[in-house]
């Protein structure tokens, strides 16, 4: 693999953690102003002539915990040096592995090769067939929000939308509200076991929701179970409709008219009804690199599922499970990582189908270190050990030896009844960025054991300079 240029200007930008100071007095003269603490490194940023660890100074690191039991047999792990490409160490590491939410690594990656990291999703109303009907159009944006107290920040709003159509339609009343979702194909539930459909952690996949879905979002519970709506599209048209002011129960689903060629994108005049078509406002979502990271850190799976079917859409296949895991299959051979005997069945990591390994997990988080890679994003959208996401209550403790991969390590977790996974990059303590992914699919212990156990090999990376 040629050199690669590790994480340009992606990890130069290193985050930082206030260092703290003294509390103000609650009553008193102000005194006199102190200078601001020196911040604390996060996660420091990489140099390309940091020393390279050696094969055998990997192994003599972590081979002793990566066989040490709390994993188990069935382990694929692979470490590579990002810079240059070279494997440093491999346990099973082509072995065809459950991945659980690492494949969310493959499903950012691909999506942000296929659309580029400024990509936003746009929810079109558009004039109906009748005299009084307004479809909405949903453009496949999980994080759609009815009003300013969505679920995800920054998030398009159906209220700002609803403010377009009725500046669109001047004083014609909205009688009926169309939705249409039939940008996205096949079944709403995937492939996934019926404690899954029902954990609160998924819900039906449609091209039109609002807040992923949930029926109650509260930003507050960020990785908690949330009830979903078994009809996310219709949901949504509800709460469309009451923004526009039509009556109860004038909600259906049906397709949108073909927009007339010839006529501009809104209305020009008050004087005749906007013809069929004639799009009376949109909003978009946040760029897709905001998205991207809304999925890994997180591992929101709503989110998951609907940017693979934006893969799925790029390349012209149907924005269905199936759709979505060839797309992403053929993504990945562009990007130069062949599946090589994996299978991809989801973009959320959900479904027991799925197989990666940690040689391909790897050579993807490598790859994303080069120079103008279109996938490179998927680095900065990471969880920071110790300080974001699904990381953010992990290596804290000192009792596991975890604690020096605080900030060094970003990975993407991965969970399901007797899997655990991490993959993703850590900083050595010679400054060189490494690619890391350890898969356990037949975890013999409880899952905190197992989660500390990765936690260890990463943080043991962290902390030595493995020469």
């Amino acid at each position: 693999m040629a050199a690669l240029a590790v994480l340009g200007a992606v990890l130069a930008l290193a985050l930082v953690r206030p260092a703290g100071g003294p509390a103000l007095p609650a009553t008193g003269p102000s005194p006199p102003a102190s200078p601001e603490p020196e911040p604390v490194a996060v996660l420091p940023a990489a140099g390309a002539g940091a020393p390279a660890p050696t094969a055998a100074g990997v192994q003599a690191a972590i081979d002793e915990l990566v066989r040490g039991g709390a994993l188990g047999e069935a382990v694929s792990v692979a470490v590579v040096d990002a810079l240059t490409g070279q494997r440093l160490y491999g346990h099973q590491p082509d072995r065809p592995t459950v991945p659980a939410s690492t494949i969310k690594l493959v499903t950012a990656a691909t999506v942000l090769a296929a659309l580029g990291p400024e990509h936003r999703l746009a929810t079109v109303a558009v004039a109906g067939a009748e005299p009084g009907e307004v479809v909405l159009v949903g453009g496949g944006d999980p994080t759609l929000a009815a009003g300013p107290d969505g679920f995800y920040p920054g998030a398009a709003r159906l209220d700002r939308l609803a403010g377009q159509v009725r500046a669109a339609l001047g004083d014609r009343p909205v009688s009926r509200v169309t939705v249409d979702a039939t940008a996205f194909r096949g079944p709403r539930q995937g492939p996934w076991t019926e404690d899954i459909q029902t954990s609160g952690f998924v819900g039906p996949i449609t091209a039109l929701m609002t807040d992923g879905g949930r029926i109650d979002p509260d930003p507050e519970q960020d990785q908690r179970p949330s009830a979903r709506y078994q009809a996310p599209d219709l949901a949504a048209g509800e709460v469309f409709a009451e923004l526009l002011g039509a009556p109860a129960g004038a909600v259906t689903r049906g397709p949108a008219p073909a927009r007339p060629p010839d006529l501009p994108a809104r209305p020009g005049g008050r004087a005749q009804p906007p013809a069929p078509g004639t799009e009376l406002g949109r909003v978009s979502s946040p760029p897709l690199q905001r998205l991207v990271e809304i999925m890994l850190v997180s591992s929101d799976n709503v989110v998951a599922e609907a940017l693979a079917r934006q893969v799925a859409l790029a390349a012209g296949e149907p924005a269905s499970f199936a759709g979505a895991a060839a797309a992403m299959a053929a993504g990945l051979d562009r990007l130069g990582v062949p599946l090589r005997g994996g299978e991809l069945a989801d973009g959320s990591g959900l479904s027991r189908d799925n197989r990666l390994t940690a040689s391909l997990l790897t050579e993807l988080v490598a790859s994303a270190a080069g120079r103008q890679q279109p996938h490179a994003g998927l680095l900065a959208a990471l969880p920071v050990a110790g300080w974001s996401g699904t990381l953010a209550d992990r290596y804290r403790s000192p009792q596991p030896r975890t604690t020096a991969g605080a900030g060094l390590v970003r990975a993407k977790t991965g969970s399901l009844n007797r899997v655990d996974a991490l993959a993703g990059m850590v900083t050595t303590a010679e400054g060189r960025v490494l690619a890391f992914a350890v898969l356990a699919d037949d975890v013999p212990v409880d899952q905190s054991r197992a989660r500390t156990a990765l936690d260890r090999i990463a943080s043991t990376l962290a902390g030595c300079g493995c020469r």
